[in-house]
């Protein structure tokens, strides 16, 4: 008799950030690699994706607002947590321990479960120079956040937008050897 083994379960923080419109296609790469996706999207982060098409492709409501006491967790304990697109304002809040949405309540929360994170920033040159942020970065790479390249979103001189590699923060959720 052989003996059922779940797939890992991946939480996904997502943020408002005019990329997140395209986020399945990061389900989709999760999915590929063997993962279970549950969603967690900011309250200004539910504006910028397609919620309908989100719950589809992971069968799971997506989570912006904390459960009621006595009500059932939706989602399974994380393996690990990718947060993309990570905003300048999630960052910040974050590495400050601020806990005011279940988003940054779940990031704080999975440090001290020891959970493996990996970020990928979407964050104007402007906002990356802020001392804030560039400290924030540094908190949060301290506490073992890997983080993945800055994506700006800002124009190319031909007028497209550079490419934003979703699977990038998968890569980086692989364990180190």
């Amino acid at each position: 008799m052989s003996e059922h083994v779940e797939k890992p379960f991946l939480y996904l923080v997502v943020c408002a950030a005019g990329i997140a419109s395209d986020v399945g296609e990061l389900i989709g790469a999760a999915q590929e690699r063997n993962w279970e996706v549950g969603v967690f999207a900011t309250p200004q982060g539910l504006g910028f994706i397609d919620v309908t098409a989100v719950e589809a492709q992971t069968g799971r409501p997506i989570r912006s607002a904390w459960r009621a006491p006595g009500d059932p967790r939706p989602f399974p304990a994380p393996d690990a947590v990718a947060v993309a697109p990570a905003t300048f304002n999630t960052v910040n809040k974050w590495a400050a321990g601020i806990s005011d949405t279940l988003a940054l309540g779940t990031l704080c929360e999975a440090y001290g479960l020891g959970v493996p994170i990996a970020v990928l920033p979407c964050v104007s040159e402007a906002l990356a120079a802020h001392p804030a942020y560039r400290a924030s970065v540094d908190r949060l790479g301290g506490m073992g956040v890997r983080f993945g390249a800055p994506y700006s979103g800002e124009a190319q001189q031909d007028g497209g937008r550079p490419e934003f590699r979703w699977e990038r923060v998968l890569d980086l959720l692989t364990p180190r050897t």
